[in-house]
């Protein structure tokens, strides 16, 4: 099973994964290792949009043999890989949530200028909604990253989480 988490930045992809990892799932955020690549799109606040290296995504996914992936990533093209994963998990929370979480974190200067505060101003609005149709289940994740973990381990069993 493979399992892909999206969502607008703030929305908790990250702790999620680390949680995830501290109780033995393999986990690959696909912001780093060259998973993912910087575009250029002067129609975006920030001037350039992220997207994935389908090639190296997919030989990632190929390599997966046993038991849960859990990975995660939000991108212009994610879509074109939805077939790879058994479960697409939109994480969401409250804006006033998801902006204090980028002001607070520490370890990724995304979303701290003006125009990348913009870029998820717009995001919220014009990303998530489209995100939210395609996903096969939606967390929220104004909640201890414990209990989303136990939701995710839920879903990539075949069950479904308690609303």
């Amino acid at each position: 099973m493979i399992v892909l988490l999206t969502g607008m930045s703030g929305a908790g992809k990250t702790a999620a994964l680390r949680e995830l990892a501290s109780r033995g799932h393999a986990v690959q955020d696909l912001d780093y290792e060259g998973y993912s690549v910087l575009v250029a799109n002067p129609e975006q606040p920030v001037g350039w949009e992220q997207r994935w290296d389908l090639g190296k995504v997919r030989t990632l996914l190929d390599a997966h043999a046993d038991g849960t992936l859990f990975v995660a990533g939000t991108v212009h093209n994610q879509g074109e890989l939805y077939d790879r994963f058994g479960a697409v998990v939109l994480l969401t929370a409250p804006p006033s949530v998801l902006l204090e979480r980028i002001e607070a974190r520490t370890d990724n200067p995304y979303g701290k200028d003006a125009a990348g505060r913009a870029q998820i101003e717009h995001d919220i609005v014009a990303v998530e909604p489209l995100l939210r149709r395609r996903a096969t289940h939606v967390l929220s994740t104004d909640r201890p990253s414990s209990q989303v973990a136990d939701d995710l381990e839920r879903i990539a069993s075949g069950s479904s989480p308690p609303r």
